[in-house]
């Protein structure tokens, strides 16, 4: 891996400061949009059987994955947007059009402003999702980055178990009004954490590193006060002019090809994380599981809540495996708990798509249960975090918010895609060939994380960057 590179003093300092309670709030703040992430995506499952408008095909697709496609293009208008104007600058705006598009989402009066409505929630996803993991890298200490970063991926389950336990409770307590008013308010409660956030955000510092690289010394002096990290603009200054010095980094192309082949694999690190399957029990849980755990006497309604209990399993499953690789991410390493997730999620597809096609009756039911949980369970400590933690870390702090964002306009395109096109896939071929194909599909993931991912583990993003210019080089 080479020597760490050279890197300003005031990098160093953040990469070996001590993780106080401030760390934590800032990665919480940042990462109310993964709970907006969860929530939002999820909370369709548990309201489109109750939807009144007509929609089928295409247009039924859309509805579930219309937030995905919105996520692409927002995460595609955040890269420059934050590389100009900041990190906070864009969590921010982000919150308030989180809570526009819940809120529009709950007073919608027809098909099609509720795909509109859908639509710009998703935007404020993909903005979020480009910047929240870049945001923490550019602060967290090195030793603790995945750890903080991980964070991301916990709220995104936090947020998918809300969805489901608030349907089962709006259900529940409102079962004669699910056509009318109970999808309404499941959709539109998205908009009290966006508006927490809201005001949250508007507190954060900026991040250090971007402050040093655009010359706010000021600001930079405040915001590394806060962190415990006691600096003078004269300190700054002189940092300021060793950089210029650094002659191989001033002859350095902006999008290098160590930052191109950075973005490579994190873009098919991406693509594989969301290919393989994992949004099908979360978006079509409900619909999917219902047959197996619902009774007719059990009436519309009654059916539907007894979907959603099934898929609330698989979420709280989601939320306590993830902590395994919070845990675990800074010690054992990116690439070996990416390796054995996908491993696992191979095994436990293939299981499901027997579960499937040869057993019957209670049996089938809880084995499909079991299955799932156990890919789930391998996707939450190995994969779903990881991908997010490399987004954020493998780029210098020039291009990080635009390379962040372009990676993860490749996983909201990656996961439009196989959320949209998954109920033709389930109509034509049916669950067990689904299952296959995902199961074929994170052995394929296996087999890149060992040939091209690099450990980077305890690693500073200055030391990061250059590995891969190393690696470029060679």
């Amino acid at each position: 891996m080479g020597q760490e590179p050279y890197c300003w003093h005031i990098a160093d300092m953040l990469d070996q400061n001590h993780v106080t309670r401030l760390y934590w709030s800032l990665a919480l703040m940042a990462t109310i949009g993964g709970f907006l992430f969860g929530y939002d995506t999820s909370n369709i499952g548990s309201a489109l059987t109750f939807i009144p408008y007509k929609l089928s095909g295409l247009a039924l697709g859309y509805l579930v994955a219309g937030a995905s496609l919105g996520a692409a293009f927002g995460a595609l208008l955040a890269g420059p947007i934050t590389d100009r104007f900041g990190r906070k600058a864009l969590l921010v705006v982000d919150a308030g059009i989180y809570a526009a598009g819940a809120l529009l989402s709950a007073f919608a009066i027809g098909s099609g402003m509720l795909l509109a409505a859908r639509t710009l929630v998703g935007l404020a996803i993909g903005a979020d999702t480009a910047v929240a993991t870049a945001y923490i890298a550019e602060y967290a200490p090195k030793n603790r980055r995945g750890k903080l970063a991980i964070i991301q991926q916990w709220m995104i389950t936090v947020g998918i178990l809300a969805a489901y336990v608030i349907a089962i409770v709006v259900f529940s307590v409102l079962p004669g009004y699910a056509r009318t008013f109970d999808w309404r308010l499941i959709l539109g409660l998205g908009a009290v954490p966006a508006l927490v956030g809201l005001a949250l955000r508007i507190k954060m510092p900026e991040s250090p590193r971007w402050l040093f690289e655009k010359g706010q010394d000021a600001h930079l002096v405040d915001t590394l006060a806060l962190l415990g990290i006691t600096v003078d603009q004269k300190t700054i200054k002189e940092a300021h002019r060793k950089e210029a010095e650094d002659n191989t980094r001033a002859r350095r192309p902006v999008i290098s090809g160590g930052v191109r082949r950075a973005f490579i694999i994190v873009a098919v690190f991406m693509i594989f994380q969301q290919v393989t399957g994992i949004n099908v029990p979360f978006y079509y849980g409900p619909k999917i599981l219902e047959p197996y755990f619902s009774r007719p006497h059990m009436g519309l309604v009654g059916m539907a809540v007894s979907g959603i209990e099934a898929t609330l399993v698989l979420a709280i499953v989601n939320v306590l495996a993830t902590y395994i690789g919070f845990r675990n991410i800074d010690s054992f390493g990116r690439k070996s708990l990416a390796r054995l997730g996908y491993s696992g999620m191979a095994v436990f597809m293939a299981l499901s798509a027997g579960a499937f096609a040869f057993l019957t009756g209670p049996l089938r039911a809880w084995m499909v249960l079991v299955t799932l949980a156990g890919f789930i369970i391998f996707f939450a400590f190995g994969v779903g975090g990881t991908g997010w933690i490399i987004q954020g870390e493998y780029f210098p702090t020039g291009v990080r918010g635009r390379m962040a964002a372009l990676a993860a306009v490749v996983d909201w395109v990656a996961n439009f895609a196989i959320t949209e096109f998954f109920p033709l896939m389930h109509e034509h071929w049916g669950l067990p060939a689904d299952m296959l194909v995902f199961s074929g599909l994170a052995v394929l993931a296996v087999v890149f994380v060992s040939l091209f991912m690099p450990e980077t583990k305890g690693m500073s993003v200055e030391a990061v960057s250059a590995l891969f210019e190393e690696t470029n080089q060679e």
